[in-house]
């Protein structure tokens, strides 16, 4: 009886090559460390470069930052509070500012080592990210901080006047701002979850459940208030984002 061999079909040549690492270069790891250290030097210079450069700005930032609260009175309650509260607003806008040039030495120090078919997908992730990024910061300070600051307002309006420490209302505005940026990231992580097969666009629906739970959960980690009305619009959102990057991965045939 004759005996029958499998025999696997040939990998395809255009795969192959998708699969190969261009202009491969053989580093050490001290190599490695060594760029590693001049690519986190030169964001550094960056981040203080855009710091340095926000700070001499900062009087217009600040200005535009508390245009959500209305009529509301700011107070410095303590010698140098609105100097520290400017070096915080410096702080986030200078690395915001700073930002393309630190993803492009974060993607100058990968890329040697990602084959032909992960560079395709790079510059789509950088450019989603950054996008939905700063949506996000858009949509924090278009929606979710009015709705918060008219909530709180709204409440105490008959009982206490609005005076604000300035110290207080930019920390829960700043981290408002970027948790939300954060949160949008979102449908980026689905896509790479879903490129590298690791779970697929029908387990991403099955547990919608969990979804539901979850969004509920970041809107209140994230949220630095405690009202509802807000953790319900950044809650809302997370599922949007959520059921958005499931239709993605599925448009992508995973």
């Amino acid at each position: 009886m004759a005996s029958t061999e499998l025999k696997t079909p040939p990998k395809n040549k255009t795969d192959e090559h998708l699969d190969e690492i261009p202009d491969e270069v053989e580093m050490s790891l001290f190599d490695h460390l060594e760029e590693l250290r001049q690519r986190i030097f030169y964001a550094l210079i960056a981040v203080a470069i855009g710091v340095t450069g926000c700070f001499i700005f900062v009087k217009p930032l600040v200005q535009l930052l508390e245009v959500p609260a209305g009529d509301v009175k700011f107070l410095q309650l303590a010698p140098g509070e609105f100097f520290f509260v400017s070096l915080k607003v410096a702080g986030y806008s200078g690395i915001l500012v700073a930002s393309p040039f630190i993803l492009y030495q974060i993607i100058q120090f990968v890329l040697p080592g990602l084959t032909r078919r992960e560079r395709r997908l790079l510059g789509p992730i950088v450019l989603g990210s950054s996008v939905l990024f700063f949506v996000g910061l858009a949509f924090a300070y278009l929606a979710l901080i009015p709705a918060a600051l008219k909530f709180f307002i709204s409440y105490g309006a008959d009982v206490v006047e609005q005076l604000w420490s300035i110290d207080r209302y930019f920390e829960f505005v700043l981290l408002l701002m970027f948790s939300t940026g954060l949160a949008f990231q979102i449908p980026v992580i689905q896509l790479i979850l879903g490129y590298l097969g690791i779970v697929s666009s029908k387990q991403m629906l099955s547990g919608w459940r969990y979804v539901v739970l979850g969004a509920v959960v970041l809107g209140a980690v994230l949220t630095p208030s405690t009202d509802p009305l807000t953790q319900s619009l950044l809650a809302g959102a997370v599922l949007g984002l959520y059921f958005g990057g499931v239709g993605m991965v599925k448009l992508s045939g995973r």
